[in-house]
């Protein structure tokens, strides 16, 4: 996530206030969670900074997202058909929910009994799920998304409203708010999305389209399939009017760029720095992980932008070449490789940055080595050194640290260890966790053997200290 378009991303405060409908409530009292059954799934996945987030018990693998979506109305109905396998016997389980009516839940086809508390919904199924047994579940819900706002300045995210249509930017645990799922990074799946809006808008999702829109009836359907694992929060719907250009990189990868009316302007050259940077990060990272790229311009005031897996998506503005840059290399470091809890979001955040500097160095415009001299002459006093970015803060997950000092910690590895060593250990990285989850020890202990260098002090001076590195 890019959310300074103009400067370098600096968030605080990361605290979700979600909607809940007034019919939600608890299990009945003979249906309620009780300590000594065993077989409950946990209400959290286990990242002990955001407890409730995600869910125990399963392991998703695919999800089928059918959505119809009314601007005028502001109202979705949606279908979400889930395949999951159980990770120990399951008597219930819990889905992330935020607000929007639950009519029916089944689980193998047999109709299951559910409640709600908070954004929990507890689903019991007609018998136990047994460990490592397959099984699908399906929820049919619908009602006024509502957006999740923070109370500091990452501002509205999830699935916003529009004039015309809908933005649909869901770090860090905004799915929740379309669609019920396990919503926390640790759990990734692969997505088809079939989303019906009223004819004239286009609906933009992940991945690649699934033949040719269908329309009927005054509507039009659109099928849309991301066949690589993806977190939730990378999952959009966004949907309006758009002008499209598609077409293909210079080295064969499907490109799509779309731009609101306003923005049409934007979109020749959104298309063509798209294919450019993800064409030039296949030569830096590796081969490029998924099957197209393109950008998404909305006309919707977000102030930031999100690497939506295959689509980043910029709120209300035109994109330069950096952000373009910066987002596109989340598509290796956040969407390919994806942490495994959010204290490690520097393994996204810091990366991406790195690569605006690698941008700007490639283009000759400035190196890295003047960029990260240049941050190194901020006083002891600067707010950055008193975060270290290793460990992000649940109360201030993007703050300006895991970027910038994220992306110093980078250059200052790659002065240790040198161009050869760094520029392999990039490669190295992404090709050993493609489509999985990493974390800063496993950065580390790869740093370490393919340099050959003991770098506990130089981590341990840039993550971990609350003061400047000397």
């Amino acid at each position: 996530m890019r959310v300074n378009r103009r400067g370098m991303a600096m968030v605080a405060a990361l605290v979700s206030v979600l909607a809940c409908s007034p019919a939600d409530g608890p299990l009945p009292a003979d249906e309620a969670p009780a300590a000594a059954d065993r077989r409950a799934g946990a209400p959290g996945i286990g990242d002990p900074d955001f407890p409730k987030d995600g869910n125990g018990g399963y392991d998703v693998a695919h999800y089928d997202l059918v959505v119809d979506y009314v601007p005028t109305t502001k109202r979705l109905t949606g279908v979400t058909t889930i395949k999951a396998t159980a990770t120990q016997d399951l008597s219930r389980f819990n889905l992330d929910l935020s607000g929007l009516d639950v009519r029916e839940i089944s689980v193998d086809g047999s109709p299951a009994r559910f409640g709600r508390q908070g954004d929990e919904l507890t689903v019991r199924p007609a018998k136990t799920i047994a460990d490592r047994a397959r099984f699908t579940v399906r929820v049919a819900y619908s009602g006024t998304p509502k957006p999740a706002k923070d109370s500091a300045n990452l501002g509205t995210y999830g699935f916003v409203p529009t004039s015309d249509g809908a933005f649909v930017a869901s770090e860090p645990n905004g799915s929740k708010t379309w669609f019920p799922n396990n919503d926390h990074p640790s759990d990734k799946a692969t997505y088809d999305f079939t989303i019906t809006v009223p004819t004239g808008l286009t609906a933009l999702a992940n991945g690649e389209l699934v033949g040719a829109p269908a329309t009927k009836g005054g509507t039009t359907t659109f099928r849309w399939r991301e066949r690589h694992p993806m977190a939730s929060y990378l999952a959009t719907a966004t949907l309006g009017k758009f002008d499209l250009r598609q077409g293909a990189t210079a080295s064969g990868i499907p490109n799509l760029a779309a731009t609101d009316p306003r923005f049409k302007s934007s979109l020749d050259k959104l298309y063509t720095t798209s294919a450019e940077v993800t064409d030039y990060w296949s030569t830096v990272f590796g081969p490029y992980p998924f099957s197209s790229t393109g950008g998404v311009v909305d006309d919707y005031s977000a102030g930031y932008a999100l690497e939506n897996q295959t689509k980043p998506l910029y709120g209300g503005f035109d994109p330069d070449e950096t952000i373009i840059a910066h987002e596109l290399a989340h598509q290796w470091f956040g969407n390919s490789l994806t942490i495994r809890r959010w204290k490690d979001l520097w393994l996204n955040e810091g990366f991406a940055t790195y690569a605006e500097w690698l941008w700007q160095e490639h283009k000759g415009r400035k190196t890295a080595e003047a960029t990260f001299a240049e941050l190194l002459k901020r006083p002891a006093t600067d707010p950055m050194w008193t975060y270290p970015p290793g460990r992000a803060k649940p109360d201030d997950l993007f703050n300006q640290s895991v970027y910038t000092r994220g992306g110093m910690t980078l250059h200052a590895l790659r002065r240790a260890i040198g161009d050869a060593t760094f520029f392999t250990l990039l490669k190295t990285w992404a090709a050993d966790h493609r489509y999985g989850h990493v974390t800063t020890d496993e950065f580390i202990d790869l740093a370490q053997r393919l340099s050959g260098k003991d770098l506990t002090a130089l981590f341990d001076a840039w993550l971990f200290q609350p003061r400047r590195p000397t």
